[in-house]
């Protein structure tokens, strides 16, 4: 290598340093870092964090809403009845009604979980036992995989709690004798 070439090699090195450079000194010109007011970890006393938590809490206890024996009491059929239109690909509400890939859903509320004998339900539900409280059918139609791992239902589930109450407000509905509202 001769002198030349040594001295491209060494002017490029240089060149980009001073470019780095420059650019940590246009970077720190333009961008101001702010410090936070509180920190996000504090480090001291316990009374303060006990209180933060109970204040959490509540937050948490505000947003979580109604229960679902208000949502329920409130429920329109009506919009239940239109939520279930996506249900019926798979299910059948109609009494006397035929299974397809789901079971008939007619008088589902209080029946036992994996009670139709002409259905071939999956494990998760056998096992699982029990009956259809208005409970457990929030909480399945919440996430019916999150509920009953194992479930050979393949719907995502429901987020919205209104929604799920019009719709378990439309299961109730369809019943011959439906059982009580929770908290009647």
């Amino acid at each position: 290598m001769n002198m030349y070439e040594f001295n491209k090699l060494l002017g490029a090195v240089l060149g980009a340093a001073l470019l780095v450079m420059v650019v940590n000194e246009i970077g720190n010109a333009l961008v101001h870092p702010i410090t936070p007011a509180k920190a996000a970890i504090a480090i001291g006393d316990g009374e303060e964090d006990a209180k933060e938590e109970k204040s959490v809490e509540a937050a948490k206890e505000e947003a979580s809403g109604p229960g679902l024996a208000a949502l329920l009491a409130v429920a329109d059929v009506a919009k239940g009845a239109k939520a279930a239109k996506k249900c019926k690909a798979c299910h059948s509400f109609d009494k006397g009604g035929k299974n397809k890939v789901g079971p008939i859903l007619y008088g589902v509320v209080g029946r036992g979980k994996g009670a139709d004998t002409n259905f071939k339900y999956s494990t998760a539900m056998m096992d699982t036992g029990g009956d259809w409280s208005y409970d457990d059918l929030d909480a399945f139609l919440t996430s019916p995989k999150g509920f009953m791992p194992g479930t050979k239902m393949a719907f995502k589930g429901i987020s919205k709690e209104t929604d799920r109450a019009n719709l378990i407000a439309y299961l109730r509905q369809q019943h011959d004798s439906p059982p009580a509202l929770p908290g009647n």
